[in-house]
Formats: structure tokens, sequence, C-alpha cells
């Protein structure tokens, strides 16, 4: 099981943000989402872990973002959280 210590719970509590920059620059990113007449960025957070993708969730809980699962995908597709996101994402390097 991975599991953050304390002092690692303490700053992703301080820093969510950076802890989901940091996630999303590794495993995910942000792409147009497209349906019949419909587009809106999505962001999507891929790994195989639980572990992993739990404490993903846990941070966007933290912010209140709205998230959704599939099979090792986590999605934040709303789009005033997208749009939260992108304030503190910026591009992938």
């Amino acid at each position: 099981m991975i599991a953050l210590t304390e002092w690692q719970q303490t700053l992703v509590n301080e820093h969510p943000e950076a802890l989901l920059r940091g996630l999303i620059q590794s495993d995910g990113c942000r792409f147009i989402n497209t349906g019949r007449n419909w587009r809106h960025p999505r962001y999507v957070f891929n790994n195989l872990s639980d572990d992993i993708r739990r404490i993903f969730c846990q941070a966007c809980d933290r912010l209140g973002f709205g998230w959704t699962e599939a099979p090792n995908t986590v999605y934040v597709s709303r789009v005033a959280d997208v749009a939260a996101m992108d304030s503190f994402i910026g591009p992938k390097a």
C-alpha cells in the first residue's frame, strides 16, 4: 500500500495544487473532449496504482473538484473545475 507520511500529508493539505500539477505533469493530460455539438476541455489522470489514484482524488476533494473514474483513470470534467486547474497546472513541460 502506498500512503503519504505525516509530513507529506501536511504538505499536500497545505498545497494540493502542487501535488495535482505534478501528478498531471507525470501521468496525466488536458485534452478537448467532444460530443455532438459541444467541445470542452477535460483533465485525465491515469495510473495503475489504486493508492496513487486515491491520493489524486483526495487532493481534488480538498479543492472541491468533481471527478469521475474509469479503470485506472480519473477525469476532471466540470468546466469550472477545469478552469481552476488551468490556473495552476499550466502546459506540460
